[in-house]
């Protein structure tokens, strides 16, 4: 039996040009509606399975309600991560964002192919074997760590649920990804985010679009995003629609929590399940000019784990590999 040919660098590049074109407005498309699922209704795998599955095929998005987070836990979280980012920068400074860490703090940091300009925001990276010295001591913010290490590992869970949906579609066994992205292991990689968009004023008529964070996929296995009521800003293009550049909005909800599909995920699906390009826009004319805080955790398999997908389309690679592998792609590309 022939080997399967590793064309996935090719088609990275192929993704970061689509990507570096995805600078301007496109076209609106306000009457598309990300899917919403409520977890309590499908109590079933029967029923929550293919439901999953044809969101995350045909969108790429997905948001969920019904997933056992309260608003006004939510909200205290929020809470202690805008007190975190209110902190003097001097401060903050000192728990930088480690190379090849994934964990600390940093700002204007993110260079997008889509603009070749920094994401208008400043984050605080949480990956739990890596934060050796990073956390807030209670003295400066009083039980920070503990609210976003519980976070952590209640956004692990809720995570587990909808990706070990995926593996039963897949064809893999039920705790499959769950192994895949185990919190106990030295190589666990999975890393929660808080992010600040600084405030930006409204475009003036005529002048050139403006991001806070330009078009991209995620490099992870799933993303889940939570936000704040009222907050909007985030635009997806999926599928087919990319080629067009045509963008749906994604209204801000407390009570939903937004999902998406990653670039590894979609490896290992064998290409089944797609990930989405997506951005967040600046305000617009008549628009309020505030802060817009986000909170984001991103599943990514452990170093060691392999990526191998059931049919065997691409050839085996570790986690680290496969994300050492876009990452080069993406910088290679920011100074090309």
């Amino acid at each position: 039996m022939n080997k399967p040919s590793d064309n996935s660098q090719d088609r990275t590049l192929i993704e970061l040009e689509r990507e570096r074109g995805l600078g301007g407005a496109g076209e609106l498309d306000s009457t598309r509606q990300v899917p919403v699922i409520d977890l309590e209704a499908l109590s079933s795998t029967e029923q929550l399975d293919p439901t999953l599955w044809q969101a995350a095929v045909d969108c790429g998005f997905f948001q969920l309600r019904g997933h056992g987070f309260d608003v006004e836990e939510l909200n205290a979280v929020f809470d202690a991560a805008v007190a975190f980012f209110e902190l003097p920068e001097k401060v903050k400074s000192g728990w930088p964002l480690r190379d090849g860490s994934n964990a600390g703090w940093e700002s204007m940091a993110q260079v997008r192919p889509s603009t070749g300009s920094p994401d208008q925001k400043e984050s605080y990276q949480v990956t739990r074997p890596r934060m050796t010295g990073l956390w807030p001591d209670d003295a400066q913010l009083p039980g920070f760590r503990a609210i976003m290490e519980d976070f952590e590992a209640r956004a692990w869970q809720l995570a587990m649920r909808v990706l070990s949906s995926f593996a039963r579609s897949l064809g893999f066994d039920e705790a499959f990804f769950a192994r895949a992205h185990a919190p106990e292991s030295e190589h666990y990689q999975s890393t929660l985010r808080l992010l600040h968009y600084f405030p930006v004023g409204p475009r003036p008529a005529g002048a050139p679009e403006q991001w806070r964070a330009g078009a991209h996929t995620d490099f992870d296995c799933l993303t889940l995003l939570f936000q704040r009521d009222g907050q909007d800003g985030l635009q997806v293009c999926p599928g087919a629609e990319s080629q067009s550049s045509v963008w749906t909005p994604v209204p801000a909800q407390s009570d939903l929590i937004t999902c998406n599909i990653g670039d590894m995920l979609m490896r290992w699906s064998d290409d089944k399940l797609r990930s989405t390009l997506h951005r967040v826009r600046a305000p617009e004319s008549g628009e309020a000019a505030a802060d817009r805080y986000t909170i984001a955790f991103f599943a990514q398999a452990n170093r060691d784990q392999l990526i191998e997908g059931p049919l065997g389309k691409y050839p085996p690679i570790t986690a680290h590999d496969y994300l050492q592998q876009r990452i080069a792609a993406n910088f290679s590309e920011r100074s090309s």
